[in-house]
C-alpha cells in the first residue's frame, strides 16, 4: 500500500508540474504581447513573475521527476531532498526578481514625468485571461500539494498565487490610466507586488532550509503518530519517536515496547500492523520501527 501511495503521489506531482509549465508558457506569451502594447510597468512586473515561474516550473518538473526515482545504493532514503534544493533556489530567484521590479518602480515614482500607458483596453483583456488561467492552475496545484505534501508543488502554487495580485494590480492600473489618466498608480502597484513576492520567497526559503537541516515533521504529524502508537493493541509503551523531512517525504523512527515473553513472529506482526496503520493515516511517511522489551529500555 505504501508503494501504491507513493506512485500515486508521484503521478499527481508530475501532472501538477506539467500543468504549471504549460500555463506559464501561455502566460509569458500573452504578457509579452500586453507589455509591448501598453508599456505598463505593472504588466512588466507580472510578466517578470510569469517568466520566472516558467523557469522555476521547468526546474520543478525535473525535480519532481527526479524525486520520484526509487531509492538506490547511493541514495538509500530516496531522492526527495532535491525538492527542497529546488524550492530553495526558487526562493532566491524570486527575491532577485522582486528587487529588480521594486527598483524600477521606485525609479519611475521618482521621475518628474510619468511614463504614458497605451492600448489599455487590450491589455486589460489579456490580463483577465491570464488571471483566469492562473486561478485554475492554483486550485489544481493546491489540491495536489494537500494530497502529496510536495514542497515543490506548494512553492509553485505560491508563485502563481502571488501572480494574482500583480495581475489584478495591472488590470487596475490600466483601467485607472484609461479612465483618469493617472499613470503613477502603475508603479505603486508594481512596488506592492514586489513586496509580496519577497515575503513569499522568504517563506518558501525557510521551509526548504528547515527540511535540508533535518527539522522534525509538523507537530500535528508527531502528535498523530504518538496517539496511534499509544493506543495500539499489544504495545506497552514507546519512546524515541524521531522524524525528519526530505521534500514531500517524512521519515519516522520509533521504538515500541512489547511483551518480552511473546514469540518473535507475534512481535513482528504487531510492528507490521502499526506500520500499516501509520502509513494509512500519513501516506507520505517512511516508517522504521524498533522493537524493545517492555521494562528493559
Amino acid at each position: 500500500m505504501a508503494v501504491q501511495s507513493a506512485d500515486r503521489s508521484s503521478k499527481l506531482n508530475i501532472s501538477a508540474a506539467l500543468a504549471s509549465v504549460s500555463v506559464a508558457l501561455i502566460l509569458v506569451v500573452l504578457k509579452v504581447w500586453a507589455l509591448g502594447a501598453t508599456q505598463s510597468l505593472s504588466v512588466a512586473a507580472s510578466l517578470a513573475d510569469s517568466a520566472l515561474d516558467m523557469m522555476m516550473s521547468l526546474a520543478g518538473l525535473m525535480a519532481v521527476i527526479y524525486a520520484a526515482r526509487p531509492a538506490d545504493e547511493d541514495h538509500a532514503f530516496g531522492h526527495t531532498s532535491v525538492e527542497d534544493l529546488t524550492a530553495l533556489a526558487q526562493s532566491v530567484f524570486i527575491l532577485i526578481s522582486a528587487g529588480v521590479i521594486a527598483w524600477a518602480a521606485i525609479g519611475r515614482l521618482q521621475s518628474d514625468t510619468a511614463a504614458p500607458l497605451m492600448a489599455q483596453g487590450r491589455g486589460i483583456v489579456v490580463m483577465v485571461v491570464s488571471m483566469l488561467l492562473t486561478v485554475a492552475l492554483v486550485l489544481w496545484q493546491r489540491r495536489v500539494a494537500r494530497r502529496t505534501g510536495s514542497k515543490v508543488v506548494a512553492a509553485d502554487s505560491l508563485h502563481y498565487l502571488s501572480d494574482l495580485l500583480p495581475t489584478l494590480g495591472a488590470i487596475a492600473a490600466l483601467w485607472i490610466s484609461r479612465q483618469f489618466g493617472i499613470g503613477q498608480v502603475d508603479s505603486i502597484i508594481a512596488l506592492a507586488a514586489a513586496v509580496m513576492l519577497a515575503y513569499g520567497a522568504l517563506s518558501i526559503g525557510k521551509g526548504a532550509w528547515d527540511a535540508l537541516m533535518d527539522r522534525s515533521a509538523d507537530t500535528k504529524v508527531l502528535e498523530g503518530i504518538a496517539a496511534i502508537t499509544r493506543t495500539f493493541p499489544g504495545i506497552r509503551g514507546f519512546h524515541d519517536l524521531k522524524t525528519r523531512t526530505a521534500g514531500s517525504r517524512v521519515f519516522v523512527h520509533i521504538h515500541i515496547e512489547l511483551d518480552g515473553d511473546q514469540s518473535l513472529r507475534e512481535a513482528h506482526d504487531i510492528g507490521a500492523r502499526l506500520r500499516r496503520k501509520i502509513l494509512e493515516t500519513y501516506p507520505q511517511c517512511d516508517v522504521i520501527i524498533h522493537k524493545d522489551v517492555a521494562g528493559e529500555t
